[in-house]
C-alpha cells in the first residue's frame, strides 16, 4: 500500500511548505548580512576619501589625489580585516549598545594606530625606496579618517536602533494597542539606575498606561533634577503631600532590591495617601540594561521581609564552579532549582541534575535549557533516588563531578513524624551514600544543605538532618574531599512552606490557621539562601557547619497579617486568624546554634561558622549501623530509639517546647563565644 503523504499546513488561505520557507528565510538573512557588510565597506571608503577632502579643505592637490587613489584600496582592505577581526560586522544593528560602541571606538583607534605606524615606516625608508613616497599618507588624514570611520560605523547602527524602537513605539501606541483608559498618573520612588531604566521604558511605551509625573528620592543632590525629562519632586517622606498635589493614582517603587523595612514604610505612606503601590523587578531580572515593565507587580511578602542584597566573592566562587562539573541533588526542589540557577551564573562546564521526581526534574531541565540556549554549559539530568546506591555509583562514575551540592531531603516536620523510617532512610542514609560516593570518587567540595531544626532537635526531620551533619563532619576528618554543611532557617515561598499555605487559605476566604501566637521563625528568600550556599562552598576548608545570618525572627501571626493586608483585606474582619496549637515535633522558637557550639565570623558578613564538638568515626559508624538496621526493620519506634542514642539532645514528641522566651539569636552566640574566650 502506498504511504499517504501528509498535506502541507494551510494558514490564512496560503499553502506553507516549511522546508522551502525556511530556506527562503535563510537566503534573505544572508542577503541582508551581505548588504550590511557592503554598507560598512562603503563607509570605510567614504570616510577615507572625506578625510583627504577635509584635510585640504576640499581642494586636494593633484599629487595628493594620486596618493588617495593609490592608497584607498589598501587602506580599505586593512580596515576591513581589522573590522572583521574585532567582530563588528556581527553586531546586530537594531540592538547596538554601549559595549558595541566601545568595540567600534577600539577598531577606529586600532586602524589609526596601524596607519600611523605604516606612515612612520614609509617615512623612514622612502629615501632608499623613492616609489614609496606615493604611499605616504598625511598624519592629518589618518586622524580625521579615524574619527569619520568611528562616527560612520556607530552612527549607522544607532540610527537603525532609533528607527526600530521608534517604529515599535508607534505600533504599540496605534489603534489596536492603545489603552481605552487614560494613563495612570504615577510617582516613581527612587531616582537611581533602576529608576532611570523605568523612566526610559515609560517614555518609550504609551501602551502600558503609565504617565510618570515625577520621582521621589532621599538624595538631596537629586532634588529638582530631570531624569529622562521626569523631575525629582521631593523626598520619600513627602510622598503623601506630593501625591495629593499632583493627583497621583499609583506609586511605582523603582529602587531594585530595596530593604524590606523601607518597602514597608513606602507601603504605609501609600496607604495613608490611599493610592496603590507596585514594584519593578529586582536588578537580577534586569537584563541587557533594559527593564521589562510588563513584570511590574504588587508588593509581595518577600518585599516586606527583604534584606540587603547578597554580595558574592565572585573570584572565590569562580574558582569552585567555573569550568568544572557540578552535581546538585534534589535539583527540582525549591532550594535545589535555585542553586542550579545561581551556579549557572559562574559557567560550570557541566551541571548534573539529580532528582527523583520526574516532573520536577523536567521543569528545571527545560527552564535551564531555555535560559542557556547560547551557552556552552552542558545540562545533564538524571532521574535518581539518592538512596539507590547502584544508580548513584553509576552517575558518579560516568560524570566524575568536581563539586556536589546536596539539597535532596524530606523536610516537612509533621509528615516526617508519621514516616520516621523514611525520614531516616532519605535524610541520613541517603546523605551517607552520597557522601561516601563523593569521597570514593575524589570530589573536591561537598556542600550539604541543613536546617535550623537540627539544633536541639525536637522533630524527626530535625534529628535526621542533625545526624546527617554529624556524618558529614566525621567523614571530612578522613577524606580529601572538603565536606561542609550550611544551616539556615525557613525560605519564603518554598514548596509546602507557610506562605503558600496562608495564600491558599486567603484565596478560599479563610480562616488563616496559625499554630501559636508566639510562634516565630527565621526567614530568608530562596535566592539569598542559595547564593550564600554557593559562597559557603568557596569558604569551606572541610568540617565546618556554616550558619547563615537569618536576621531577626518573624512572628508567624505577623506574617499572616501582612499577607491578608497585601491581598487587600482586613485581618479579623474580612479574614479570620485562628490558632490551631503547636503540632508534634514543632518548637515555638528555632535556634541557629547550640549552647556548646562556638560560632565564629568568616570573611563574609552573612556567613558564620558553628563548630560542633568532634565525633569519633567509630562511634558515628556504629550509630549509622544501628539506624540502618532500624530502618530496614521498618519499625518507627526502633528508628526513634536509634536516633535518640546517636543524638542525645534529641527531644521527641511528648516533650514539645513551650517556653515563653525565644531562643538566642546568632549575635547572642557570638557574644557568648567571645566571653568564653576572654
Amino acid at each position: 500500500m502506498a504511504r499517504r503523504r501528509r498535506a502541507p499546513e494551510v494558514r490564512d488561505h496560503f499553502t506553507v511548505v516549511p522546508g522551502r520557507l525556511e530556506g527562503f528565510s535563510v537566503r534573505v538573512r544572508r542577503l541582508l548580512q551581505a548588504l550590511r557588510i557592503a554598507i560598512d565597506i562603503a563607509v570605510l571608503a567614504l570616510a577615507y576619501a572625506s578625510a583627504w577632502a577635509l584635510r585640504f579643505e576640499g581642494a586636494i592637490p593633484s599629487e595628493h589625489k594620486h596618493r588617495l587613489v593609490l592608497t584607498l584600496p589598501y587602506v580599505v582592505v586593512l580596515q576591513t580585516v581589522l573590522l572583521f577581526g574585532s567582530g563588528v560586522p556581527r553586531i546586530a544593528w537594531r540592538y547596538v549598545g554601549f559595549r558595541d560602541g566601545l568595540r567600534i571606538v577600539k577598531v577606529a583607534a586600532g586602524v589609526t594606530a596601524v596607519l600611523l605606524a605604516v606612515r612612520v615606516v614609509v617615512g623612514t625608508v622612502q629615501e632608499s625606496y623613492p616609489m614609496l613616497r606615493h604611499a605616504l599618507i598625511p598624519s592629518g588624514v589618518i586622524l580625521i579618517d579615524g574619527l569619520l570611520l568611528m562616527s560612520g560605523l556607530a552612527g549607522l547602527r544607532v540610527a537603525r536602533r532609533f528607527l526600530s524602537e521608534h517604529g515599535e513605539a508607534n505600533r504599540q501606541s496605534g489603534p489596536s494597542h492603545r489603552s481605552v483608559r487614560a494613563p495612570l498618573k504615577t510617582l516613581l520612588v527612587g531616582a537611581g539606575r533602576a529608576g532611570a531604566l523605568a523612566a526610559q521604558e515609560i517614555n518609550k511605551r504609551s501602551d502600558i498606561g503609565i504617565l510618570a509625573v515625577g520621582f521621589v528620592d532621599d538624595d538631596p543632590l537629586k532634588l529638582g533634577s530631570l531624569i529622562h525629562s521626569i523631575p525629582v519632586l521631593g523626598s520619600i517622606e513627602e510622598l503623601p503631600a506630593i501625591a495629593r498635589r499632583e493627583d497621583i493614582r499609583q506609586v511605582l517603587i523603582t529602587i531594585a532590591d530595596l530593604p524590606g523595612k523601607r518597602v514597608r514604610r513606602i507601603r504605609e505612606l501609600c496607604e495613608a495617601a490611599e493610592i496603590s503601590v507596585k514594584v519593578v523587578p529586582s536588578m537580577s531580572e534586569i537584563v541587557g540594561g533594559r527593564l521589562n515593565l510588563s513584570r511590574m507587580r504588587d508588593v509581595a511578602i518577600e518585599d516586606l521581609l527583604r534584606r540587603s542584597p547578597v554580595v558574592l566573592e565572585s573570584d572565590a566562587v569562580n574558582a569552585v564552579v567555573n569550568g568544572r562539573t557540578v552535581l546538585v541533588s534534589g535539583a527540582g526542589g525549591s532550594i535545589g532549582s535555585e542553586l542550579c540557577r545561581q551556579i549557572c551564573r559562574f559557567a560550570p562546564r557541566q551541571l548534573v541534575l539529580v532528582e527523583r521526581s520526574e516532573n520536577a526534574l523536567f521543569h528545571i531541565d527545560r527552564e535551564l535549557r531555555e535560559r542557556l540556549v547560547d551557552s556552552e554549559i552542558e545540562i545533564v539530568p538524571f532521574v535518581a533516588d539518592i538512596g539507590d546506591e547502584k544508580r548513584i555509583e553509576r552517575i558518579f562514575s560516568s560524570m566524575k563531578p568536581n563539586v556536589v551540592f546536596h539539597a535532596a531531603a524530606h523536610k516537612h516536620v509533621p509528615m516526617m513524624e508519621l514516616n520516621v523510617a523514611e525520614a531516616a532512610k532519605n535524610n541520613v542514609l541517603g546523605t551517607k551514600l552520597l557522601a561516601d560516593a563523593a569521597d570514593r570518587h575524589g570530589v573536591g567540595e561537598f556542600v550539604m544543605i541543613s536546617t535550623d531544626k537540627a539544633v536541639n532537635p525536637s522533630s524527626v526531620m530535625g534529628v535526621t538532618k542533625r545526624m546527617a551533619e554529624v556524618y558529614v563532619q566525621a567523614i571530612s576528618q578522613r577524606s580529601r574531599t572538603r565536606f561542609v554543611a550550611v544551616r539556615f532557617g525557613n525560605v519564603l515561598g518554598s514548596n509546602g512552606s507557610v506562605v503558600p499555605i496562608f495564600q491558599e487559605q486567603i484565596r478560599r476566604g479563610g480562616p488563616v490557621t496559625v499554630t501559636h501566637p508566639e510562634m516565630r521563625r527565621y526567614f530568608m528568600t530562596i535566592p539569598e539562601a542559595s547564593q550564600l550556599v554557593v559562597q559557603a562552598a568557596a569558604l569551606g576548608r572541610g568540617g565546618e557547619i556554616f550558619v547563615l545570618d537569618m536576621g531577626e525572627p518573624v512572628r508567624i501571626v505577623d506574617l499572616a497579617t501582612d499577607l491578608i493586608e497585601l491581598s487587600g483585606l482586613r485581618p479579623g474582619e474580612d479574614i479570620e486568624v485562628v490558632f490551631a496549637g503547636v503540632r508534634p515535633g514543632e518548637k515555638l522558637f528555632e535556634e541557629l546554634a547550640t549552647d556548646d557550639e562556638r560560632t565564629d565570623a568568616t570573611r563574609h558578613p552573612k556567613i558564620f561558622i558553628g563548630r560542633i564538638r568532634p565525633h569519633e568515626w567509630s562511634v558515628v559508624a556504629a550509630s549509622l549501623r544501628e539506624i540502618e538496621a532500624a530502618v530496614s526493620s521498618g519499625d518507627d519506634a526502633a528508628v526513634r530509639r536509634a536516633l535518640r542514642e546517636a543524638i542525645p539532645e534529641y527531644k521527641p514528641p511528648g516533650g514539645v517546647e513551650t517556653t515563653s522566651e525565644p531562643a538566642a539569636t546568632l549575635p547572642t552566640y557570638l557574644e557568648r563565644a567571645e566571653a568564653e574566650l576572654t
